[in-house]
């Protein structure tokens, strides 16, 4: 069975540490499991490990995990922007649409 196989059979975060082998605070992942997660996916997006080779794609899944988790450990989910709700929340609101103004209605002050 490929680590990929093992993983996907996973439940919790806490599965992922635990079957990686990386060590975590309790409380960090907490507050940011689907974060981590979400970034440790995004990291193996990156990178191709259809020709690696089960202790290479362990060590980088391992590797993917321990950074993704320094990543909340100094930041926070908000901070980090995972997820779609918290990037749209720092995007600027669109600018209010400027009234239309009929050409038939302007007149000239005689000049």
């Amino acid at each position: 069975m490929s680590v990929f196989d093992e993983l996907r059979k996973l439940s919790s975060a806490e599965d992922f540490f635990e079957a990686l082998g990386v060590d975590f605070d309790p409380s960090v992942v907490r507050v940011a499991r689907l974060h981590i997660l979400r970034r440790m996916g995004e990291y193996l997006a990156t990178n191709d490990l259809d020709t690696a080779s089960d202790d290479e794609a362990r060590a980088a899944c391992r590797e993917y995990l321990a950074r993704a988790y320094a990543d909340f450990v100094a930041s926070s989910p908000i901070a980090e922007r995972v997820f779609k709700v918290h990037k749209d929340a720092i995007k600027p609101a669109p600018a209010p649409a400027k009234p239309f103004v009929s050409l038939t209605t302007l007149t000239t002050n005689g000049n």
